[in-house]
């Protein structure tokens, strides 16, 4: 299986629109506050999973206030138990670390997802929360391949 990410540009808010169907996004929340003008600011960051020619999935953030940014994970279910989520977080969490002191997401939508994010270090932000934060670490950031060229367009 050969995977690839690749980095969510302005330019590819396709991309974000598609993955936020599937993402998990606490009901009753507005999908548009982690879609409408995406990667315009430095505040939005984000990362794509390309297995083959198909997009796999998404992991993105946007800092929204005064909290964390929030984080939004999407996997498409044709890749579901492949490693993929595993594959983008590990990437994800050395680049929004550059960035940003911590990380949030709320598992309200997809509470069986508890034991993914408390294997790479999240933790409830109270026993009946389902607000889970990562603190995250400063550190050199190393990308194998953005492998970004510009005259291959995903839509």
């Amino acid at each position: 299986m050969n995977r690839e990410l690749y980095f969510l540009r302005s330019s590819e808010q396709k991309i974000v629109k598609d993955m936020v169907k599937i993402a998990q996004i606490p009901q009753g929340i507005n999908h548009e506050i982690f879609t409408d003008f995406y990667g315009l600011t430095t505040k939005d960051l984000g990362l794509y999973a390309l297995v083959g020619s198909e997009i796999a999935g998404a992991v993105w953030s946007r800092k929204l206030d005064n909290t964390p940014p929030q984080m939004c994970l999407a996997i498409v279910d044709k890749f579901k138990d492949e490693g993929i989520g595993s594959f983008m977080m590990e990437q994800f969490l050395q680049e929004v670390g550059a960035l940003f002191e911590s990380v949030c997401i709320d598992i309200s939508s997809k509470p069986k997802s508890l034991k993914f994010y408390e294997k790479f270090g999240f933790e409830k932000e109270g026993e009946n929360s389902f607000l889970m934060i990562k603190k995250l670490e400063k550190k050199e950031v190393f990308r194998p391949t953005d492998g970004y060229d510009p005259r291959k367009w995903m839509d």
